[in-house]
């Protein structure tokens, strides 16, 4: 078997050098990978720019690619170009925290195996809970446990298009753990994001991401989430597919009217040079600020 290696967390992530050990043992590894951790960056590719790829060793010995670029470049150059044959199976990970609920969609570790899907090969992403993956972190039974979860899912072809995300608490990893997969449909909870104000040295204000619980948290039911799979420390596996065609509003909107109604006409066009104009006048109340703000 050919196996197509990637992760968002970078080359150099210890959870990355773990899925590799075990993926070795069912064939050849290919690993390419981003340079630098791209957490968070989706589904989004290189193509303003070129994309530039070195070669990494570990131990003096050839490691893998090292991708200046996203998941999906990794993925995407690495059947194009790197591998030197098509994977047999692409594997995501092992990513430094929980890809679970809302997350699956800005997460760089599903993207990047939704490309392979794309694709038509069989793909996984693996996901354990945070925790800087230091030394001393259970991060070699997560892998150890993620290859025979994988091993057990290629027993069962799946249809193209179609990706596994595979989420591994450490819960799941203790001796008397209930180690039995929750196959469960992703959790769609919104997700209660807010914003710390900040300033910088010259006053600008910034913005910074963060987390705050939902106010109205339910307890976990025990699986009939991802997030609640989780939670109760169970192993969490979710097919997803590519196509996000709703299948069942398609064929109803083909008898909805969309066309626009009678009496239709375009407004005038703006001259583009007053857009420029406008442009350029925000730049320069931008300038001043600054200035005032010095």
């Amino acid at each position: 078997m050919r196996i197509l290696l990637t992760n968002d967390d970078g080359i150099l992530s210890i959870g990355l050098a773990a899925m590799a050990g075990v993926l070795r043992r069912f064939g050849e590894v290919c690993i390419a990978a981003p340079a630098t951790e791209q957490s968070g960056v989706g589904q989004g590719i290189t193509f303003l720019n070129p994309l530039t790829v070195k070669k990494a060793y570990r131990r003096g010995k050839f490691w893998g690619f090292a991708v200046e670029g996203t998941p999906v470049d990794c993925v995407k150059i690495g059947i194009a170009e790197l591998a030197g044959w098509r994977p047999d199976l692409v594997v995501s990970g092992i990513n430094n925290g929980l890809n679970v609920g809302i997350n699956v969609l800005y997460s760089g570790t599903v993207a990047a195996v939704q490309e392979s899907a794309w694709q038509g090969i069989p793909s996984v992403a693996v996901s354990t809970q945070f925790s800087d993956l230091r030394p001393g972190a259970p991060i070699d039974r997560v892998a150890e446990l993620a290859g025979v979860l994988i091993g057990r899912l290629l027993e069962h072809p799946c249809e193209p298009g179609t990706l596994y995300n595979v989420n591994i608490p450490f819960a799941a990893l203790k001796d008397d753990a209930d180690r039995t997969p929750a196959i469960v449909p992703i959790d769609v909870t919104p997700h209660w994001g807010s914003y710390e104000k900040r300033h910088d040295p010259i006053a600008r204000p910034y913005y910074w991401l963060s987390d705050r619980p939902n106010p109205n948290p339910s307890e976990p039911t025990g699986a009939s989430t991802d997030y609640d799979a989780v939670a109760s420390g169970r192993v969490a596996v979710t097919p997803m597919r590519v196509n996000p065609t709703c299948g069942a509003l398609l064929n109803e909107m083909k008898s909805w009217d969309l066309a626009p109604k009678e009496g239709f006409r375009f407004s005038e066009e703006i001259d583009p040079r007053q857009l420029d104009f406008r442009f350029i006048r925000w730049i320069d109340r931008t300038a001043d600020d600054l200035r005032t703000a010095r």
